[in-house]
């Protein structure tokens, strides 16, 4: 089967070194996998025909088979285009906006998991390599990379699709603020006039964007999603220490309690999901008094033995009680982590987000051995959509509330696209999507791509003018080789997963210790502290300055 690595190989050959508009190129990479042709390996080393019955087409059938074979016997060679990223850029203003939510669509359309893997951004986690670069950028790239990074761990439900196209919305915002108060452009925004009324709203560096729900669009990352009669054999086997403290805990209160017939109560429960070898499953019931959750959890430990061989069984209630006040009520609420950080918080919010009330769940966790960062809040939050959509009998729109994806909603694009169809004050209220001009994450990405071009190896602390200067006319021809495309193509690679892995390594350093909202507000913060300088004022206006990674890097939290 091929890897992802093998897919994103294939989308860049097509994409950079033959020029298909990524919505043709993704469209017959879905044809070729019907042919179970799935890497370039594959396309090379099997026969034309299937690659032309594939593709439907005999030309783009043989110029595809021959690059395959050329790349296959020349590896270390990188596709180049004459402008790179170009085609990425050029595909989304060649596409047509498309319906509901979907990216792309070919022949047939493609998976989320497909569509996602051509959206996966480099990282470089190597402190030293890191420390010892500067790379030369204007301001608002590294808004980009910032957001882009910031939602991995305040939005981990968000592909990264949403992501870019989230942090595109960002940088649009920041942008004609900042131009506002310079006095480049006056008037109010689209957002001041009232574009976005109606749309959901998100909060990302302190600043609101509005979005547009991708209807039915559910991505689950790279977890696999077992049948729940199928858990036994999942658990079965893992070498984790029970999770002691909760069931002596759930043991010793129960015995105050009437004892209960395991076959009395009903618990649902949703998909085992599985990710790097830790597996995840939320099962949950109905409960009207806090005395209950004991009992509950202790038929449940009985009803299914392997529970007691989890690393984690976290757990939170939410029910309603009375105030002894004129026969009013207030909801009551409690969790417990078991040793998994943030988990028992983490269920409550979202049983806020959708209203479940008195409702017991229990997040059930085999840890595998490898840290999933982010990823497991948006395991978590999935498991526990799943079993509350069956226990409230509730559907996609009412159970996702809050984690849907999402698309970051260009709405300068909205006003000028209405054009002289109408004002702004009638045409403002609308409701519908159809046609919603979105920041589309291809071009985000290469943006990303072309802001960072020019970089500077830092290692002995000396930065000189020639180096840093990008297009510097200073120093002589003959003493500076011009760099190929190919290096150009894999330097700009490089400085991206340089600059994300400095912003992974920061977030990750906070993460278990701050909330949601205070890692989303302190990012602004950290992202002023570490911009390049460069002149105030208009003549700033897109200015480039240095930036040393080192000073990210510096950000993080120390450990006492």
């Amino acid at each position: 089967m091929a890897s992802q690595q093998d897919l994103q190989e294939l989308i860049r050959l097509m994409t950079i070194g033959m020029r298909v508009p990524m919505k043709d190129a993704l469209g017959r990479i879905k044809a070729l996998q019907t042919k179970n042709l799935r890497s370039i390996q594959q396309i090379a080393e099997g026969p034309l025909e299937d690659v032309t019955s594939a593709i439907k087409d005999a030309k783009a059938a043989r110029s595809l088979y021959n690059a395959c074979k050329a790349r296959l016997k020349n590896p270390a060679a990188q596709p180049t285009a004459k402008r790179p990223g170009s085609s990425l850029e050029n595909s989304s203003k060649r596409s047509k906006q498309y319906n509901d939510g979907e990216l792309i669509n070919g022949p047939e359309p493609l998976s989320p998991r497909e569509i996602e893997a051509s959206f996966t951004l480099p990282v470089e986690t190597d402190e030293q390599i890191i420390a010892n670069t500067i790379l030369l950028t204007n301001r608002a790239p590294l808004v980009l990379a910032f957001a882009v990074e910031l939602l991995r761990y305040t939005m981990p439900e968000q592909p990264p699709s949403s992501r870019l196209s989230l942090a595109q919305a960002v940088v649009s915002a920041n942008s004609r603020s900042k131009a506002v108060s310079l006095g480049i452009e006056n008037g109010p925004s689209a957002d001041e006039q009232g574009w976005g009324h109606g749309q959901p709203r998100v909060r990302v560096m302190g600043r609101e964007v509005t979005v547009l729900k991708r209807g039915g669009y559910e991505w689950k990352g790279d977890e696999e999603v077992a049948d729940t009669d199928k858990l036994e054999k999942v658990t079965t086997g893992l070498d984790s220490a029970a999770s002691s403290a909760t069931i002596a805990n759930a043991s010793q209160n129960a015995k105050s309690e009437a004892p209960v017939n395991p076959a009395t109560r009903s618990w649902t429960a949703s998909q085992p999901v599985t990710l790097k070898q830790s597996t995840f499953i939320v099962r949950s019931t109905y409960i009207t008094k806090s005395s209950e959750r004991q009992s509950a959890m202790q038929s449940l430990f009985t009803s299914i033995p392997s529970l007691q061989s989890a690393s984690h069984n976290a757990w939170a209630y939410r029910i309603r009680v009375p105030t002894n006040l004129f026969g009013a009520t207030t909801i009551k609420e409690e969790s417990f982590d078991d040793g998994e950080g943030g988990c028992g918080d983490f269920l409550l919010k979202n049983m806020r987000e959708i209203d479940a009330i008195d409702t017991l769940v229990v997040m059930t966790r085999w840890y595998g051995g490898i840290m999933l960062g982010p990823d497991r809040w948006r395991i978590m939050r999935n498991c526990l959509n799943d079993a509350l959509a069956e226990h409230l009998r509730v559907t996609g729109e009412q159970a996702a509330l809050g984690g849907e994806a999402v698309w970051g909603l260009d709405l300068e694009a909205m006003r000028n696209k209405s054009g002289s169809t109408g004002s702004s004050s009638n045409r403002s209220y609308e409701a519908g999507v159809v046609g919603m001009p979105i920041h589309r994450p291809e071009a985000a990405k290469s943006y990303l791509y072309k802001s960072f071009a020019t970089r500077v190896d830092n290692s002995d602390g000396r930065v000189t003018d020639s180096a840093a200067a990008e297009g510097s006319t200073s120093t002589s021809k003959s003493t500076v080789k011009k760099k190929t495309v190919k290096v150009l193509e894999l330097e700009k690679e490089e400085n991206v997963a340089r600059l994300l892995g400095a912003l992974r390594l920061l977030f990750d350093s906070w993460a278990d210790h701050l909330s949601i909202g205070e890692l989303d507000r302190r990012a602004w913060g950290w992202y002023v502290s570490v911009r390049p300088e460069v002149e105030s004022g208009p003549s700033g206006w897109g200015a480039k300055g240095q930036l040393s990674l080192a000073t990210i890097l510096a950000l993080r939290r120390k450990e006492r």
